[in-house]
């Protein structure tokens, strides 16, 4: 019953910036967290950022200090802000969202970043 659609993804040069949304929509009363995943070639799926209903936000060590979590609240969405891109950053980035319990996950289709060196 919720629907997440990734859009902004595309290709950058070492040391540029992208910012990736994530618009979301249905029964989205039962969700507490909205994150942001990624898949890079040959490695598994890891959290880049989350960011709660209370506000607070959460990042891998890997991003911190580059990446950016951030909501519209009016749009239901969430955006992710990333600068200082490094080609270790390509992957396909996806949207998640966990309701209250944890029990549900909601993904949508992903959407790819490609930095070049």
């Amino acid at each position: 019953q919720v629907q997440l659609v990734e859009s902004g993804g595309g290709l950058v040069q070492a040391g540029g910036s992208l910012r990736l949304s994530c618009a979301a929509s249905g029964s989205l009363i039962s969700i507490n967290t909205i994150g942001w995943y990624r898949q890079a070639p040959q490695k598994q799926r890891e959290l880049v950022a989350t960011i709660s209903r209370a506000g607070s936000t959460n990042y891998a060590d890997s991003v911190k200090g580059r990446f950016t979590i951030s909501r519209d609240n009016a749009k239901n969405t969430v955006y992710l802000q990333m600068n200082s891109l490094k080609p270790e950053d390509t992957a396909v980035y996806y949207c998640n969202a966990k309701t209250w319990s944890g029990a549900t996950n909601y993904w949508g289709q992903g959407t790819q970043v490609t930095v070049s060196s």
